[in-house]
């Protein structure tokens, strides 16, 4: 009997011990055992906003803009991975109320056009295929979309009339031939943006519990192009009044004209 009761202890030691070093791993990465949704972001005029963008001119144009301290721009890196890793860690380290995924991105559409700014209503993947019991674009276990916080989109549809609402989708490829964007169109016709970051940053701010949108400035049209050449000639085009938009829309979230 004793050994028994001895066994049946230990039993429920190992479990509880297992338990503790589970929640110890999710707390380290910034992620909370919770099941409710994320509730759309209160702005307030003190809060932190979190920028990334995948690329080194991006960021360049970026960090011109802002000295505030609340507002962190990173550059993460291209590609799905780089752009969750580089989500994670700002989350971790600065504890943002929100994410924003800044840069550019291949536009879809007539009624997008070159300078254009697609801000996500949703975004998915388009390379990601988990079977015929998944929506195509869908990982297993995740929405088929996420959806951006209805108060940061509202925001922006402020701006003017270059903001183009839709889905921004996602994939680790450089679209350059008009062939691939019609494959990606193929599954995702109501696409506006085609970029590399976006859904990852989504997901990884969906089980993060971080309000999150993207919001892409339209380099190129690859239906309309060659070998990419209208994305070259955006960035050798590009100046900061290329990216001012970005700027309004942060100071719209913090009511910075409000001061002037």
């Amino acid at each position: 009997m004793m050994v028994y009761m001895k066994r049946n202890v230990f039993h429920w030691y190992n479990k509880l011990l297992g338990l503790l070093l589970l929640c110890s791993c999710l707390c380290h990465m910034g992620l909370t055992v919770k099941a409710q949704k994320v509730e759309s972001v209160s702005l307030q005029h003190n809060m932190k906003i979190g920028i990334l963008v995948a690329m080194e001119k991006e960021y360049n144009m970026m960090k011109n803009y802002f000295s505030d301290g609340n507002i962190i721009v990173k550059q993460c890196g291209m590609g799905k991975v780089n752009a969750a890793v580089g989500c994670a860690e700002m989350i971790r380290e600065h504890k943002p109320d929100m994410i924003i995924s800044m840069g550019c991105a291949g536009g879809h559409g007539e009624d997008v056009h070159i300078g254009d700014v697609v801000v996500s209503k949703e975004t998915a993947y388009h390379d990601v295929y988990c079977g015929n019991k998944s929506v195509y674009g869908q990982m297993q276990g995740m929405p088929s979309r996420f959806l951006a916080d209805s108060t940061l989109l509202m925001k922006a549809l402020q701006l003017d009339a270059k903001i183009k609402p839709g889905l921004v989708v996602t994939g680790d490829w450089f679209v350059d031939s008009k062939e691939k964007m019609r494959e990606i169109i193929s599954h995702f016709p109501d696409a506006k943006a085609v970029d590399m970051e976006s859904a990852a940053i989504a997901q990884t701010c969906h089980l993060m519990h971080v309000p999150f949108i993207s919001f892409r400035i339209v380099s190129d049209k690859p239906l309309e192009d060659e070998h990419a050449s209208q994305y070259y000639n955006f960035w050798d085009t590009a100046s900061e009044e290329t990216f001012r938009i970005a700027k309004q829309y942060i100071e719209s979230l913090i009511n910075l004209n409000k001061e002037k």
